[in-house]
């Protein structure tokens, strides 16, 4: 038993041996890859260095190919692979060119995904106000802080007094209203047959 660390019981690595154990190697093409979704399948003509008599299909993920960059696969592309049996079928584990170089992968990428992230419409310079550019990209000196709400460089939003005014009038014509309404309600003659 090692100190500190969790212990496996022997059933347990009887288990993970016999699961390591089955790996196997093959050889053959790309199928079909679908570069949006990141998966697809192989095609394989030879199981540990023996030729098939009809080829057999191993699903392969993204994640299991050995290249640089975006990974792909481009259809008939020749690769190398280990791959084990699973519930769902053969699954790739590693996916390699032959000799196990990189895999050249596909031309397409994704339709949709541009690299450079888009700017919200709100999104503006917090420096000079522009809308081509944030304050990192500024070409003016740093600029003197003004109020969001109306660009007076005495004061901040917090203690606009513009804002304050509208406000205050907003709500003295909104409190205005609603006396107006109470005032009407309470001239109606009292609703018939009562229950006194």
């Amino acid at each position: 038993m090692a100190e500190g660390g969790c212990t496996k019981t022997e059933e347990e690595e009887g288990q993970a041996t016999e699961e390591d154990l089955q790996s196997y190697h093959g050889v053959g093409v790309c199928k079909w890859f679908n570069v949006r979704m990141g998966f697809g399948f192989l095609s394989m003509t030879w199981r540990d260095d023996v030729p098939l008599e009809s080829p057999v299909d191993v699903f392969v993920h993204q994640s299991k190919l050995y290249m640089e960059g975006f990974r792909s696969l481009r259809e008939g592309e020749a690769v190398e692979f280990a791959f084990k049996k699973s519930s769902k079928g053969l699954e790739s584990l590693r996916v390699t060119g032959p000799g196990g170089a990189h895999c050249m992968g596909s031309e397409r990428r994704p339709k949709g995904k541009s690299v450079q992230k888009r700017r919200a419409k709100g999104d503006r310079c917090y420096n000079c106000g522009g809308l081509d550019h944030h304050a990192k990209e500024c070409n003016l000196s740093p600029q003197p802080k003004r109020c969001h709400f109306c660009q007076s460089v005495s004061h901040m939003i917090a203690s606009c007094p513009t804002k304050a005014q509208q406000s205050s009038q907003g709500s003295q014509g909104k409190s205005a209203s609603v006396k107006e309404e109470k005032a009407e309600h309470s001239h109606l003659p009292p609703p018939t047959g009562s229950t006194d």
